[in-house]
């Protein structure tokens, strides 16, 4: 069973834990989520298709990331599921953490902080191993050809992480 910390609003860890995807926070309580930015020195970032099984926006666009796991930092978490999702380790890259967003989804029980990263590696199609469960597909995409994506509202994330594709 995957456990997920609690944090307070000014996102330090209370420490309690929840169930994953048991939606049982109070108003003022967050989970952590990561997001891994992954860009090459030609301006092109790598972005991965959801798998049709997916339960909330299949077959949409995306980058890396998901929960941070109990006890895990978020730095931990985003080279992680940058790892199980493309196989490429980010740990050595050049970049790092960029900024932190919120939700706040009252009387839902899911409120949650997401950190976002910006990795740069220089990095081909060989490098690149695919988590099948969770990715039906990858490419390299320009900063337009993502705010064409965003446009067409197959893009996860975007207006919250837009100014990471610089």
């Amino acid at each position: 069973m995957e456990l997920w910390d609690i944090y307070d609003k000014d996102k330090n860890p209370t420490g309690r834990t929840m169930k994953r995807n048991d939606w049982c926070l109070k108003d003022d309580e967050y989970h952590l989520t990561v997001l891994g930015v992954v860009a090459r020195s030609d301006h092109t970032y790598l972005i991965t298709k959801r798998v049709m099984t997916k339960a909330w926006a299949p077959g949409w666009w995306e980058v890396s990331g998901g929960a941070a796991q109990a006890g895990e930092t978020s730095e931990e978490a985003v080279i992680r599921e940058v790892k199980e999702e493309t196989g490429l380790d980010v740990r050595n890259a050049e970049g790092g953490y960029c900024f932190t967003y919120h939700r706040e989804n009252p009387g839902e029980g899911d409120n949650y902080f997401v950190d976002v990263y910006r990795f740069v590696l220089d990095i081909d199609e060989s490098d690149i191993h695919l988590q099948e469960e969770e990715t039906a597909g990858y490419r390299f995409a320009t900063k337009k050809e993502i705010e064409d994506l965003a446009g067409e509202g197959i893009f996860l994330h975007y207006d919250s992480i837009k100014e990471v594709f610089r």
